[in-house]
């Protein structure tokens, strides 16, 4: 297996970061069992981060992470344990759970996905069957897989309060569904609980209000470790004025653009760090990379051409863009056989159980690696992240994985506050 290395000389403070992390261990494992006593982790989730070599941040949180399949077969273990811990909080009865995909019938990879979460949750005691949204299938259709593997879809039905398939009365529905395209009324308004909670969906869901709730998290942490929490949380600003193919609200964005900028510059500045600042802008809602661009001036947001507008416009599901995130770009000097690489983290219940590098042969450091072309190096975080090896320099592998591990379950921390807040009951309380 092929362990990513940074592809600079690691000076400045990074290296006191992962030591500050490694130090405080003891410190932090504590912190974060007091913070699951008081938020529920969310079922599972994906982080993706950003290593620049001078900080380590989260650039997007996923709760309804789309591949485990792409994880090592050494870290299922690992998750069919997690997954116990978290079906039993969740449906001590244990009749079944029915589990809800995309309807992404063609891809493969995805459904690939589908059958590895099956397998998990089988392996963890469940009875696991897949019920479609596809309005099309209207009786069990089998789908073979490249692996040799076969998928049962049925489509959904409802009676009264509560749904699941023909023969099949599920104690819970698991959503691997993200709600682009809003939320299905097959599932609003039933008696078992949906997991991840329906407002968690991303036809509700807003990146901006992750982030605010990971600013809280990220300063709280850093208090504990006694750090700047800039070295692990990006600045960022929301606008939801924007209209790309009216051209209105680019006034808006090109402010946020000029305060993400500077603020960035004055860290620079005070870290001795000789980069130019830049800037992601991507849709407040939506996923799958879509909806994304960097700019290193607010200029490069003013009079977008045509195809810069139409790629912005709209993301996943055709859903338009109407709101923009803007966040302090985060670049990755990390490489796979001298391609960028990103790690993505996986989280089930409030456990690491695996992770990958995504790839990008055509793509540079500031750019999004989220794209056509990737491809996905897995790793064996099942010893890195939970077993530091305090004897060897922090910039070791097991080590660095570890400080991975840290950062990805402080943004799952904070998509647990950001549920919270933005629960329907509670808001409207």
């Amino acid at each position: 297996m092929t362990v990513p290395q940074l592809a600079t000389a690691l000076t400045g403070p990074m290296p006191q970061l992962e030591r500050a992390i490694l130090d405080a261990q003891p410190a932090i494992e504590h912190w974060l069992r007091t913070q699951w006593l008081e938020h529920a982790a969310p079922f599972y989730a994906s982080v993706d981060l950003r290593n620049a070599g001078f900080k380590i941040a989260p650039v997007d949180t996923n709760l309804f992470p789309g591949g485990f399949n792409n994880l090592a077969p050494e870290t299922m273990p690992l998750s069919v344990q997690a997954a116990m811990v978290a079906v039993e909080k969740l449906c001590p009865e244990a009749r079944g759970v029915m589990l809800v995909p995309e309807n992404h019938t063609r891809n493969t990879f995805y459904l690939q996905n589908v059958a590895t979460l099956q397998s998990v949750l089988r392996q963890a005691g469940m009875k696991v069957r897949i019920g479609t949204l596809i309005p099309d299938i209207h009786e069990p259709t089998p789908i073979d897989l490249p692996d040799g593997t076969r998928l049962l879809l049925e489509p959904i039905v409802r009676h009264g309060r509560r749904v699941g398939l023909a023969d099949f009365d599920p104690c819970s529905v698991l959503l691997n569904n993200d709600m682009s395209a809003g939320i299905p009324a097959v599932l609003k308004d039933i008696d078992q609980p949906v997991i991840p909670p329906l407002h968690a969906g991303w036809s509700t869901r807003l990146k901006s209000n992750h982030f605010a709730a990971y600013r809280d998290v990220a300063r709280d942490f850093a208090q504990v470790l006694g750090i700047d929490p800039w070295l692990i949380d990006p600045y960022f600003g929301a606008c939801g004025e924007i209209d790309f193919h009216e051209r209105s609200g680019e006034e808006c964005l090109a402010q946020h653009v000029s305060d993400i900028l500077a603020k960035t510059a004055v860290k620079y500045r005070e870290y001795n760090i000789h980069q130019e600042p830049f800037v992601i802008v991507k849709a407040d809602a939506g996923t799958y990379g879509m909806g994304i661009m960097s700019v290193k001036s607010p200029d490069d947001v003013r009079g977008l051409n045509r195809k810069q507008r139409n790629k912005m416009a709209v993301v996943k599901e055709g859903l338009e863009v109407s709101r923009v995130l803007v966040q302090e770009g985060v670049p990755t000097f990390e490489s796979v056989n001298d391609a960028y690489a990103e790690p993505v983290v996986y989280m089930v219940d409030h456990f690491v159980v695996g992770g990958f590098y995504r790839v990008h042969t055509g793509r540079g450091p500031e750019e999004n690696l989220n794209a056509p072309g990737m491809h996905f190096v897995p790793l064996a975080f099942e010893t890195g992240c939970v077993q530091p090896d305090l004897e060897r320099p922090p910039t070791a592998t097991p080590n660095r994985f570890y400080a991975y591990g840290v950062i990805a379950r402080l943004a799952l921390l904070a998509a647990a506050v950001e549920l919270e807040r933005t629960e329907p009951d509670r808001l409207a309380a």
